[in-house]
């Protein structure tokens, strides 16, 4: 994307100076034709000019279209991930960067990734407002408070890239810096060997068992999961949500804000007992749950999660699914 952003930058900038040349150097031959002088005190009346008028209107504005379309697709573009972007998490606050891996590993103020394949990127901030920018792969995106939010980028070559905070967050903000180290794909393979076996959805698992979730969920006491993400969901009030990955942190923390049709507000809220960091992990389970085999939709109680070590299942504390 960095290529396509610089070539739109260099066609504006091209354009600007190009137009700007154009006005000051008619400027200059109208000051110097036309100044009053003797025999030229008055001007003379042209005739009709429907015809200039329309030109200065219309081509400036077709050359104005231009980045605008141009600038559209490519915004489009970066907005919207590949399907097969490798995604990781990214959690900032005062004043560090954690990324963590979908294979188990994680780092503070670096950020492993391999050269030729999408990355995409879901962060959010503990604190304060951040901004994730990474000059070299023309991308800038704020991470907010109790909200998701994804970036993604490619990288071409293997190399390390400045990564900075661009948004002011605090006495601390100038230290709030980190590497992006792109590798190749043998090199990058070797990096993973050295991480915990666990993935985020396999911690996950754990953790929705430590809490007593599949009491409900996996018991027909509360909505089931599997298929759930990235799936309408009709609430009580008639209104119609997508179990985003937003909207299932919000169902975490603040159950009765969203309740599912047909169900009571009974889930009790897990504000102050998961970290942000646990809430990605239980995030990354429902997604890892996909739909029934055959493609049926959910309804009833899903299979049993991943093969883990056997957990002491806590008693039920009541549910409303996310």
């Amino acid at each position: 994307m960095a290529g396509q952003v610089d070539a739109l930058f260099w066609f504006m900038f091209s354009v600007s100076a190009l137009i700007c040349l154009g006005v000051f150097g008619a400027m200059l031959v109208f000051v110097v034709r036309y100044q009053r002088r003797p025999g030229n005190e008055v001007a003379q009346r042209l005739g009709p000019t429907t015809r200039l008028e329309l030109s200065w209107t219309l081509i400036p504005l077709g050359l104005a279209l231009v980045p605008f379309v141009w600038g559209a697709k490519l915004y489009l573009d970066m907005a919207r991930p590949p399907d097969d972007a490798l995604e990781i998490y990214i959690v900032a606050k005062q004043w560090m960067w954690k990324a963590q891996h979908p294979e188990g590993q994680s780092e503070i103020d670096e950020l492993h990734i391999p050269v030729g394949r999408p990355v995409k990127l879901t962060m959010i901030s503990q604190d304060v407002i951040h901004s994730f920018y990474v000059p070299e792969f023309r991308i800038k995106a704020d991470l907010l408070p109790d909200r998701y939010t994804t970036t993604w980028f490619e990288a071409t070559r293997p190399g390390e890239y400045h990564l900075f905070c661009a948004e002011y967050c605090g006495t601390g903000h100038s230290r709030m810096t980190g590497r992006v180290i792109a590798l190749g794909p043998a090199e990058y393979a070797a990096w993973l060997q050295g991480g915990p076996t666990l993935s985020p959805a396999d911690q996950g698992r754990r953790l929705f068992q430590q809490l007593g979730c599949a009491a409900c969920h996996e018991t027909g006491l509360a909505p089931n999961l599997q298929g759930l993400f990235g799936q309408p969901v009709t609430l009580t009030t008639g209104q119609t949500v997508t179990a985003d990955e937003t909207y299932i942190r919000e169902s975490i923390l603040d159950p009765g804000a969203k309740i599912v049709a047909g169900y009571q507000p009974i889930m009790p809220s897990f504000a102050g007992r998961v970290n942000d960091e646990q809430l990605l992990q239980l995030i990354a389970y429902i997604k890892s749950i996909g739909p029934q085999p055959g493609g049926q939709p959910s309804g009833g109680p899903p299979p049993p999660g991943p093969a883990l070590t056997p957990l002491p299942t806590p008693a039920a504390t009541g549910g409303q699914a996310p």
